[in-house]
This record gives C-alpha cells, sequence and structure tokens, in this order.
C-alpha cells in the first residue's frame, strides 16, 4: 500500500513538471490591439505589422518560444477602460501579456471591481461577449518606449514656434473629450486657454481631418497616433511641432502579479534587445518616432501633475 502511495505521489510530481515544462515551451501567447498603428495593425488581407509586432516576435525568439498574438479590440470612447480590458483578457486566459500597456500607478493598481467584460477579440464567441471574467492583479514589464503628448500644428499655424502650452494662445484649439490632452489645455494656468478650445467626441468626430482641412490650428495628442497620420498620409498638411509635454507614460508589457518568472524573463529579453540597439530599429522600421523609456518607470498621479502645472 505505502509502495503504491510512493509511487502515484512520483507519477503525480512528474506529470506537474511535464505540464510546466509544456507551459514554458508552449506559444508565447501576447494580446494586442488590432488598430492602433503604428504599434500594432491586424487588417484583413493585410499581413499583422507595428512596432509592437516587431518587438513582440523579437521577445518569443529570445524566449525560445513561438509567438501566438491574440488580436483585440479596444473602444476609443470615454466609457472605455484599457485597464479593465487587459485585466480581463490576461485572467480569462486569453494571452500571458498585453503589449504596448501605458504604464501608470493608475492604470497597475488593484481594480476597484471583481469582474469585468472582455473587449471584443479575434475568435470571440456571442457568450463571450456577454460573460464577466473574475480579474486578477496586474504586474508590469520594465518599460520599453516612452510615448509623449505632442503638439500637432495645422496648416494655418504651420511654422508657429511652441516651447510650452502657453504658446498656443491665441490658437484655434481642438481636442477630444475626455481625453489627457483636454484635461492638460482645458487646466492649464487657471483656464487660460479655455476659450480658445472645440471639444470633439472621440470614435466619432474625425479630429485629425477637421485640422487638416483648417478648421482649427492646433491640437494635443499622443506623438504615436500623429506617427501612424504621417505613415498614411505623407503630404498631409500637418506638422509636428517638436514639443513634447513633460509629463509622459512608458509603455511596457503587463502581466499577471501570479507569474512573476514570466516577466523576469521577459525583462531580461527587453534589456538585450535594448542594448543591442534592437528597440529602436524595430520603431524606425514601422515610422514611429522612437523616444527610450524615461524616469519614473511608472509615472505617478497624472492628474494631480497636470493640475498643479
Amino acid at each position: 500500500m505505502k509502495g503504491r502511495t510512493v509511487a502515484w505521489c512520483v507519477a503525480a510530481l512528474l506529470s506537474t513538471m511535464a505540464s510546466v515544462a509544456v507551459a514554458a515551451d508552449g506559444p508565447l501567447r501576447i494580446c494586442l490591439d488590432e488598430d492602433r498603428p503604428p504599434l500594432s495593425m491586424h487588417h484583413r488581407g493585410k499581413p499583422d505589422a507595428g512596432f509592437d509586432v516587431l518587438l513582440a516576435q523579437a521577445i518569443a525568439e529570445r524566449l525560445g518560444r513561438p509567438l501566438a498574438i491574440q488580436w483585440f479590440e479596444s473602444k476609443l470612447d470615454e466609457d472605455s477602460s484599457p485597464q479593465l480590458e487587459a485585466n480581463a483578457l490576461l485572467s480569462d486566459g486569453r494571452c500571458s501579456l498585453v503589449g504596448g500597456y501605458a504604464l501608470t500607478r493608475d492604470s497597475l493598481v488593484v481594480p476597484g471591481m471583481k469582474t469585468a467584460r472582455l473587449p471584443d477579440f479575434a475568435g470571440a464567441t456571442r457568450d463571450d461577449r456577454r460573460r464577466r471574467v473574475a480579474l486578477g492583479v496586474l504586474a508590469p514589464s520594465q518599460p520599453y518606449v516612452y510615448s509623449p503628448m505632442t503638439v500637432v500644428l495645422g496648416p494655418k499655424a504651420s511654422g508657429r514656434k511652441i516651447g510650452d502650452i502657453g504658446d498656443l494662445a491665441g490658437l484655434r484649439l481642438v481636442i477630444e473629450s475626455g481625453s489627457l490632452g483636454d484635461a492638460i489645455l482645458m487646466t492649464f494656468d487657471k483656464g487660460r486657454l479655455i476659450d480658445n478650445i472645440t471639444h470633439l467626441v472621440p470614435g466619432r468626430d474625425d479630429l485629425l481631418g477637421a485640422l487638416q482641412r483648417g478648421d482649427y490650428d492646433a491640437t494635443l495628442i499622443d506623438l504615436g497616433r500623429f506617427d501612424a497620420h504621417h505613415a498614411a498620409h505623407p503630404d498631409t498638411a500637418l506638422s509636428a511641432s517638436g514639443y513634447y509635454y513633460p509629463i509622459g507614460a512608458n509603455r511596457g508589457y503587463v502581466g499577471l502579479g501570479s507569474d512573476p518568472a514570466l516577466i523576469e524573463a521577459v525583462n531580461k529579453a527587453l534589456s538585450a534587445l535594448a542594448a543591442e540597439g534592437k528597440i529602436a530599429e524595430f520603431g524606425k522600421q514601422v515610422g514611429l518616432t522612437y523616444l527610450p523609456p524615461r524616469e519614473p518607470a511608472v509615472l505617478g498621479d497624472v492628474w494631480t501633475k497636470i493640475i498643479q502645472r
């Protein structure tokens, strides 16, 4: 009897070790937004592309594992929550990492709710769109790119020197309501720019299109978004001011706190790729204005910093 018990325990241990080995050697599943150029793009009839796609391929190669990308769609509206979407995807086992994640303290706190709905993702069923997922705790990798806000100028303001937000005084400003740029412009110098700001609805109005037509003179958006516009419209009349708002966020991977070994392995791969200049090279290949990560690695209270400026 005792011999059979020992044999059963050994078998169970070997089975567990085999399962762990299979998990470590199996596909590295990374969730990426299907429509966030130039970071990640997944469109029917076209090859997958983007900075995060190239980086994910390199990370998987360093870890000696095949790559499997789980594409998902993040809605650009005031009700969306990138934090809850990423957590739901990870907690549901759709992937082990979410790429291109903005590393802020607010985005990494323990969620205030126990469950959340999944964003729409490739292969989702009707039941997937209805159910809620029990959430875990997020854990970030080290950052791999810095993502600042930049002022983009319309044709009538081309050549205007912008060294600070105050230099936007007198220009017709346009911004998407509820965005970070909205908070920055509305609160600047106790509301000095408010009378010159027009708000558009994200996901419904065409911000850069309106700026291109000359309806407005300037906006404040994520640098990567302007890179994407420039790549799609190389003859655009819009121009980069060269000004970066001093409060910006790094981007990195986020996984679950229950898998620290994966985060550690990814960090080692990122450090090696950065030292070899590969990450900057990936940015150049896709037309991304690559800026290396800056301290702090995880941005603190964004809203307080903005209001206090």
